[in-house]
């Protein structure tokens, strides 16, 4: 009588004992809920979330194609401003209720220009922080010639297609080409296998590329 109870405990013991465990387990893996509402101060506003901001222009204007097939007939048809310049001024811009996003000023003195600016302009773009942070930075002094998006609704812009949109100028203003550029001009009738180039002859090079349909 003795083991045959025993025998009727051990086997209701086995059955039961998935079902435990995996109670068990269900109780380890589920998170705990500790989230509380949130008191708020007397006179403190309601916490919203933030609003939904205007995404920055970036290679989305482009179609999609890696950088060395941006040739410069796109780059031409997506800029809104072309031009060479040296920047004379960067200023950090905080964000405020006015600008949603926190910006970087850089100031042009256009020594020459194609497209959006004037000669002996001193030109001020604003550029999203993120891009900053992202590598597309000026420094005081430096020499270069943008092809930049129009500005967005935010009145923000930046170089199109990233790099493939910004050269370097020499001291005796000269463009110069990187082996991106290079390799995406290589069958460019004025800029091809040229490391660089007067303004002249790539304001030439431009005209052409903006006749390509």
């Amino acid at each position: 009588m003795y083991w045959s109870g025993s025998l009727c405990l051990l086997a209701i013991s086995i059955l039961m004992a998935p079902v435990i465990l995996n109670s068990q387990s269900d109780r380890r893996n589920s998170a705990p809920d500790f989230a509380l509402p949130l008191r708020l101060r007397p006179g403190q506003p309601p916490v919203s979330r933030p609003p939904t901001i205007e995404r920055f222009p970036a290679l989305s204007h482009l179609p999609a194609r890696p950088p060395e097939m941006v040739g410069l007939p796109l780059l031409v048809r997506a800029a809104g401003m072309i031009f060479s310049g040296t920047v004379i001024a960067v200023v950090r811009r905080p964000s405020t209720q006015g600008q949603l996003v926190e910006t970087v000023a850089v100031t042009f003195h256009i020594e020459s220009a194609i497209r959006g600016a004037t000669r002996g302009q001193e030109l001020t773009i604003s550029q999203w922080i993120g891009l900053w942070s992202g590598g597309q930075r000026y420094r005081v002094g430096d020499r270069v010639l943008l092809f930049l998006y129009p500005p967005s609704k935010l009145g923000l812009t930046s170089s199109v297609s990233g790099a493939m949109g910004r050269f370097a100028v020499d001291p005796w203003g000269r463009v110069l080409l990187s082996a991106q550029h290079l390799s995406a001009f290589r069958a460019d009738p004025v800029l091809g296998r040229k490391s660089r180039a007067t303004f002249k002859d790539f304001a030439q090079a431009v005209r052409l590329a903006s006749e390509v349909e």
